[in-house]
Parts: structure tokens; C-alpha cells; sequence
């Protein structure tokens, strides 16, 4: 039995061996659709976008390097400053409200009983309207004449402004609107709030805390993790935002004063690939808003590390 153990276990690790190999090259076949797909149509674009950014190129001719002279231009490029400066505050205010909307939804809809299902539709239906069409019920609520907002205002004898005209209030009309959508977060958030033991709730009654004492130092930490997603999700969406505000603001022609109030900085990229066909420009750009929001969502990994609790993490 001695003399067999050698080959024995030689002949078991060539065994093992070759299931691993076998269960390699069956991983790696069926992960392979995705790794094409990433390759093609993520990769590829991002790396050459990257040349792009680097070259004069208005499609109809080859590219012409140039170096970072898009770069330099958009130091100088007056637009360039504007529409950050929009989609920063549009960022800024947006995305708190559309976190506190959808905490305060979900916390209502977690007391809802048998009704929650009809409920969680509800607020979910929202979000299967088209951004087109969003855009486009904006400038009918938001009207400043005959708009459901005003109307409602004029109800309490309050005279509404006119939304989608007056500059000072497009992007506070643009922040309202957006919460349309508030139902996706509402969902991931009240699945969290479901998984929060009652246990804590007991102990805390226990302790003698009170409803807000409870919700402060128990069902806030416990959901810390949805509402961080929530967040930085919502964050690099602000960033991004674009076919409610274009169709509203830009479509068909739409050349109002109120356009620079609404101009963001993925309208503007828009505007310099389609329409001036500028794609350097664009391309240099997009890379300075993936730069925005990378730098931004890494701080927010690092605020994190205080503030979101981790279920079993070593503190």
C-alpha cells in the first residue's frame, strides 16, 4: 500500500487537474457572449474615443492628431463652464431629493400591509414611461399659463412661475420632474427596509427609544448599504442627464431663451458630436466627464468606509 501512495496521488492531481482545465474552458465558453460584447461594444469604443479626443475629426474626413489641443480649447470654451456649472447644481440638489423622496416612500409603503403590492406597482409604473415622453409632460404640467402645477398653486392663491421659461426656475422645474421616476430606488429600498430584524426594533423599544430615535439608530444603519447604492447610482445618472431635459428644451428646433438654464454637459457633448459633428471635441469631453464622475464616485467609496455598516465587517 506504501509503494501505491506515490502514483496514486500523482494520478489523482493529474485527475483533478484536468477537471479544472475542463471546468475553465466551460466557464470561459459560456462568460464568452459577454467578453465579446465588452470587447466590441465597451472596450474598443472607450479605447478609441480616447484617440479621438486627441485628433480633429468631423467624420466625413480621416482623423487629424492634434494632441491636447481639445483639451486646451475646452479650458477656454465659455459652454464648457456653463453646462458644468447646470449639471453640478442639478446634481447636487437632485439627487438628496430623489434619495429622501424614495426613503420616505419606501418607509411609508413598508406600513402599507396587504396593500404593498399594489403599491410597489404603483410607484414602479413611472418608470416604464419613455424619457421622450417625460420630456414632453414636463412642458405641459410645467406650463406657465395653463400648467397642472400652476393650476393647483392658483388653487391656494399662490401665483406660479413660469417654469419653462423663466431661467431662474427651468432646472428647479427639471429637479421636479426627474422624482417622476423615484420608483426603481422606492423598490430597492423597501426590500431593505423588509430585511431589517425586528429583533432591533424590539430592543430598542426596550431601551425606551422612540420612533424617531428607532429610525435614526436602526433602520438608517441597517439600510446604509441600499441607500449608498441608491446614491452613487443616482449620482452617475445626474451626470448623465439628457433625454428628458434635451426633448423639452432642445428638440424640434426649440431655440428659447431658457436653453442655457437647461444646458447640461451631456446635452452640450451631444450637440458637439451630432450637430457641429465635432467628435475630437466630444470625445475629449466624455473623457473629461468619465474623469468627473470616477473621481467623485471614488470619494464616495471613501466616505463610505464611515458611514455605511456592513453586516459582520471587523470595524
Amino acid at each position: 500500500m506504501t509503494a501505491l501512495t506515490g502514483p496514486l496521488a500523482r494520478v489523482r492531481a493529474q485527475v483533478s487537474t484536468r477537471s479544472q482545465r475542463r471546468d475553465l474552458r466551460a466557464a470561459l465558453l459560456f462568460i464568452s457572449p459577454w467578453a465579446v460584447g465588452f470587447l466590441v461594444f465597451t472596450a474598443w469604443p472607450l479605447l478609441y474615443s480616447a484617440y479621438l479626443s486627441l485628433t480633429d475629426y468631423d467624420v466625413l474626413t480621416d482623423p487629424s492628431f492634434i494632441g491636447l489641443e481639445n483639451y486646451r480649447t475646452l479650458l477656454e470654451d465659455d459652454k464648457i463652464a456653463l453646462s458644468l456649472r447646470n449639471t453640478i447644481f442639478f446634481t447636487v440638489i437632485q439627487v438628496p431629493a430623489y434619495v429622501l423622496v424614495s426613503l420616505g416612500l419606501a418607509m411609508l409603503l413598508n406600513q402599507a400591509g396587504r396593500a404593498a403590492g399594489f403599491f410597489r406597482t404603483a410607484f414602479y409604473l413611472p418608470n416604464m414611461t419613455p424619457p421622450v415622453a417625460v420630456g414632453v409632460l414636463l412642458l405641459l404640467i410645467f406650463n406657465g399659463q395653463n400648467g397642472l402645477i400652476n393650476e393647483v398653486l392658483g388653487f391656494f392663491g399662490i401665483d406660479g412661475p413660469s417654469w419653462t421659461t423663466d431661467p431662474n426656475w427651468v432646472k428647479p422645474a427639471i429637479i421636479v420632474m426627474s422624482l417622476w421616476s423615484v420608483g426603481g430606488s422606492v423598490i430597492i429600498l423597501l426590500a431593505a427596509l423588509r430585511n431589517v430584524p425586528t429583533e432591533l426594533y424590539d430592543a430598542a423599544r426596550v431601551d425606551g427609544a422612540g420612533p424617531w430615535q428607532r429610525t435614526w439608530s436602526v433602520t438608517l444603519p441597517m439600510i446604509s448599504p441600499a441607500l449608498f447604492f441608491v446614491t452613487v447610482v443616482n449620482t452617475i445618472a445626474a451626470f448623465q442627464t439628457f433625454t428628458e431635459t434635451y426633448t423639452a428644451f432642445f428638440g424640434s428646433g426649440n431655440s428659447t431663451y431658457s436653453n442655457d438654464a437647461a444646458l447640461f454637459f451631456s446635452i452640450y457633448l451631444f450637440q458637439q458630436a451630432f450637430q457641429f459633428l465635432n467628435m475630437g471635441y466630444a470625445s475629449a469631453m466624455a473623457w473629461v466627464l468619465f474623469v468627473i464622475i470616477m473621481v467623485i464616485t471614488v470619494i464616495q467609496l471613501r466616505v463610505s468606509r464611515r458611514l455605511v455598516y456592513l453586516e459582520g465587517e471587523q470595524r
